[in-house]
């Protein structure tokens, strides 16, 4: 489906243009590896169908012709399609600057890779709008997750919402676990367009440095990155049950 540009508290945007090399033995094209029987990257629409969502950009690259074939006759609400040319060679920050278009103060961010419960987009949603708010999950240790691999938060304070002191891969001290899902608005694509090379997490880090990132808690709401055979057996077995 497609459909005009929608108001930040009904539209999303969801990057969906890498590879997934590590699925690649499952199924060569990452948004549309089944879970359940229907493509993770539907499932993403479903729970903001769910959520009230009307509209959302998905941006895609790797085998781009398929994913938007498959995914526009039977997305849930509408859908507009942006295509990020260099998504083999550059990092996922470019993939956001290819939607540039779409984002206003309060649009959803979210990955086409991570499924994530309606429950998790409400939170969001009934967050208070900033330049960035990220949802972490504060449940570290989560059987869900795979630790060695998930992005870390350090946040500041005690609540429900905290400032971003650090975000990485690589932190040794963190209290928290990136749920991939965001709301943000035209400062985040400032400082990509500032500097393209940059990957996402960079750029969020370059705002916490100025004050202009926060955490919401999800409050248990359930998500899980699809990023390996792993995470994949963990979907089939468990995400329905968790979402019900």
């Amino acid at each position: 489906m497609g459909g005009a540009a929608a108001g930040a508290h009904d539209s999303a945007v969801i990057l969906a243009a890498g590879a997934g090399s590590r699925l690649a033995g499952v199924a060569p094209v990452k948004p549309l590896v089944p879970v359940g029987g229907r493509p993770i990257l539907l499932r993403v629409l479903d729970s903001l169908a769910s959520a009230g969502i009307r509209a959302a950009t998905i941006v895609i690259g790797n085998c781009a012709p398929a994913v938007e074939a498959a995914i526009a006759p039977a997305a849930p609400i509408a859908v507009v399609f942006r295509h990020n040319p260099d998504w083999a060679v550059a990092p996922q920050g470019l993939s956001l600057l290819a939607a540039r278009d779409r984002i206003a103060p309060g649009t959803l961010l979210l990955m086409g890779d991570h499924l994530v419960s309606p429950r998790l987009v409400r939170v969001l949603l009934a967050a208070q709008a900033a330049p960035v708010v990220l949802a972490v999950d504060r449940q570290l240790g989560n059987p869900m997750v795979d630790e060695a691999d998930v992005t870390r938060v350090r946040t500041l304070g005690r609540g429900a919402r905290r400032p971003i002191l650090a975000i990485g891969k690589e932190l040794l001290v963190y209290d928290a676990h990136d749920t991939g899902a965001f709301r943000i608005g035209p400062e985040l694509v400032a400082v990509l367009e500032a500097d393209p090379g940059l990957s996402l997490s960079q750029a969020v880090a370059r705002l916490a440095a100025r004050g202009m990132a926060e955490a919401v808690d999800s409050d248990g709401a359930p998500w899980l990155d699809v990023d390996d055979p792993r995470a994949l057996a963990i979907a089939e077995a468990r995400w329905r049950a968790v979402c019900a």
